[in-house]
């Protein structure tokens, strides 16, 4: 699944490639990548200028001139391409906006996972999928003081906590693990056993490893590319990820892959060590 760093790199593709473009046409091709009403949702973006594209967390928010936002997930395999060849649509380009320059902009998603909903601007914080949402890395909420009180009340694993994203958002499982290993910390500690200066490093590790992956294009792990097209460098810079078998770039151990709550994990079994 895209994760911030991903989502982040498609938004700034996208923003040089269809920023101030009136869209044309709307062709939706699976009628369950829309939340809410297909007619209702063509009708009103077709005709309307994109003036902006911002993100939170891994929603991609794609604001119109007419006062609503189009809330893109991409889920697992969704992707976005701008182009004017027809070749690029094929049986999994599920929604087509043909733009007033010749273009197209597509998504395919081979997974049909994706989704896209129509709200309005002014009331994105109403919307149920963002209000849930917990501070993200970078941002001037993610603090200790936000922090801390999220992690300490849950007695889960720390991995599973970390990737619910009502507690801190953004990071999916690549990061994650990622993180928890910059950090020190054994994936399977119970968040309520974590220090301050275990949440610290959370803090520091998240925002060192999200500024790298951004500036790195994302991860192209499976299947990720951005917007034009182009695959991401961050995972020949992961440490752990993806890594079992391998030894520990720190410490020269075996890395290992186990489950936590339900989903394959990676970690050094001598620098992260249980509380």
């Amino acid at each position: 699944m895209p994760e911030m760093p991903e989502v982040e790199t498609v938004r700034r593709g996208l923003l040089d490639l269809v920023k101030d473009r009136r869209i044309e046409n709307v062709e939706i091709r699976y009628q369950n990548l829309i939340t809410g009403d297909v007619d209702v949702f063509k009708e009103t973006v077709t005709g309307a200028t994109i003036t902006d594209i911002d993100r939170r967390a891994k929603f991609l928010l794609i604001h119109l001139d007419n006062g609503y936002t189009i809330i893109s997930h991409l889920r697992m395999e969704g992707k976005y391409r701008v182009s004017a060849d027809p070749a690029m649509i094929d049986k999994h380009s599920h929604a087509i906006f043909s733009l007033d320059n010749g273009q197209k902009l597509i998504y395919n998603d081979v997974r049909k996972f994706g989704r896209m909903q129509l709200w309005p601007t002014d009331r994105l914080s109403e919307n149920k999928s963002i209000a849930k949402l917990g501070p993200e890395p970078l941002s001037t909420e993610f603090t200790f003081e936000n922090i801390k009180p999220r992690i300490i009340r849950h007695r889960k694993d720390i991995k599973t906590v970390l990737l619910d994203q009502s507690v801190m958002s953004g990071l999916g499982n690549i990061y994650v693990d990622e993180v928890l290993w910059q950090a020190k910390i054994h994936p399977e500690t119970p968040a309520n056993h974590l220090t301050d200066d275990d949440i610290k490093k959370i803090i520091e590790c998240s925002n060192h490893e999200i500024d790298i992956a951004i500036k790195s294009g994302g991860s192209t792990v499976r299947s990720y590319l951005d917007a034009a097209g182009h695959a991401g460098t961050m995972q020949n810079s992961l440490k752990v990820y993806g890594k079992e078998g391998e030894p520990c770039a720190r410490c020269g151990t075996e890395i290992e892959k186990i489950k936590v709550g339900g989903r394959g994990t990676h970690f050094c079994p001598k620098c992260q060590v249980i509380k």
